[in-house]
């Protein structure tokens, strides 16, 4: 079987280097990720990959690593890290097209620049681009962001959404300062994920942009599980507000919020959970889902993701065709990859 997994990330040694030598927050990104050395070694990522080459056909899609470049810096700093970074995966992607058969730009969102640094990305390769499920905070269905999504619809590029909260973002209680024992990450990040997806929808960019692509890491979050409150319980939008007219907003949608969220394309990265799988497969079916593994977010002796994830993939209960589709057919239609 081939396997190309579409969501992992890496930092690109040039742009490694510039951020270990930023003061600030982006040298603080390196006492964190020494201690994951295949998101920035290049010798260490291609050894993991070869765990798997031997007896797949097994390549990777990149992606940078967290946190998300807008808050790593002012808008000139991190316009200078989305360069660096893009052309880096560019680079690599020609001189190692063995291992990585794709990569997706990243972009200087807190910078009226962005929408030019996309283009550029897209003329350079890219297959897709990843955005995080807020912007310093700020809504992805604010209009500032718009020229994102219409460059990318206009592409036919992917866009790929990726959780992003940390611990002093937002506290599990009112009474606290910080969210405890990461909880902002086990439960925080499926939540960010589907807020996300949700004001695309009902913000308006799904009907704006009617042909946009957009994949939610994760096997779409918790929408899937929640497919009840998504769909009966959405219908019913504006039962349970008074001091805004939802029902109007409700009448005014093209189509029931349901199958808004069906339209959302998802991944297998649910570290290595069967029964993630069964219900995220479930709810997005075979032809708009696609294998990641979220490399090299992993034990590293394995690493347990990745064969975890092709373990479940050939244990599925779905015709050959099906897990094609899903282990590398979509990838191939949506990414543009050969």
């Amino acid at each position: 079987m081939r396997y190309i997994d579409c969501f992992n990330h890496f930092f690109p040694q040039a742009l490694w280097d510039k951020m270990m030598a930023t003061p600030g927050a982006a040298a603080d990104i390196g006492a964190r990720m020494r201690g994951v050395p295949a998101i920035y070694d290049l010798k260490r990522r291609k050894e993991v990959c070869d765990m798997f080459r031997g007896k797949y056909d097994y390549t990777q899609v990149i992606s940078l690593g967290m946190p998300p470049l807008e808050a790593l810096g002012t808008p000139e700093q991190v316009e200078e890290f989305a360069k660096l970074g893009n052309d880096g995966m560019a680079d690599l992607c020609v001189k190692e097209k063995d291992y990585f058969c794709g990569w997706l730009a990243s972009l200087p969102m807190n910078s009226p620049n962005a929408a030019k640094e996309l283009e550029r990305a897209f003329k350079n390769g890219a297959c897709g681009v990843q955005i995080h499920s807020n912007i310093n905070g700020k809504p992805l269905d604010e209009q500032e962001f718009r020229p994102i999504f219409e460059i990318a619809e206009k592409n036919n590029k992917m866009v790929f959404l990726h959780p992003s909260r940390g611990a002093f973002d937002l506290a599990d209680y009112k009474t606290e300062k910080k969210s405890k024992y990461e909880i902002w990450w086990t439960f925080g990040w499926p939540y960010e994920t589907s807020v996300a997806m949700a004001r695309l929808v009902f913000g308006g960019v799904m009907d704006e942009f009617p042909k946009l692509k957009v994949l939610a890491h994760h096997l779409g979050a918790m929408v899937p599980y929640f497919e009840g409150r998504v769909g009966p319980g959405w219908d019913q939008l504006g039962n349970r507000t008074t001091d805004e007219d939802y029902k109007t907003l409700l009448k005014n949608m093209k189509r029931r919020p349901l199958d808004y969220f069906k339209d959302f394309y998802a991944d297998t990265a649910v570290f290595g959970s069967k029964a993630a799988t069964d219900c995220g497969l479930a709810f997005y079916g075979s032809d708009r889902a696609m294998f990641a593994s979220d490399c090299p977010f992993d034990p590293e002796k394995g690493p347990g993701y990745i064969r975890d994830t092709i373990a479940i993939m050939e244990k599925l209960d779905y015709s050959q065709e099906d897990k094609e589709k899903i282990c590398f057919k979509n990838a191939q239609q949506h990414l543009g990859i050969k």
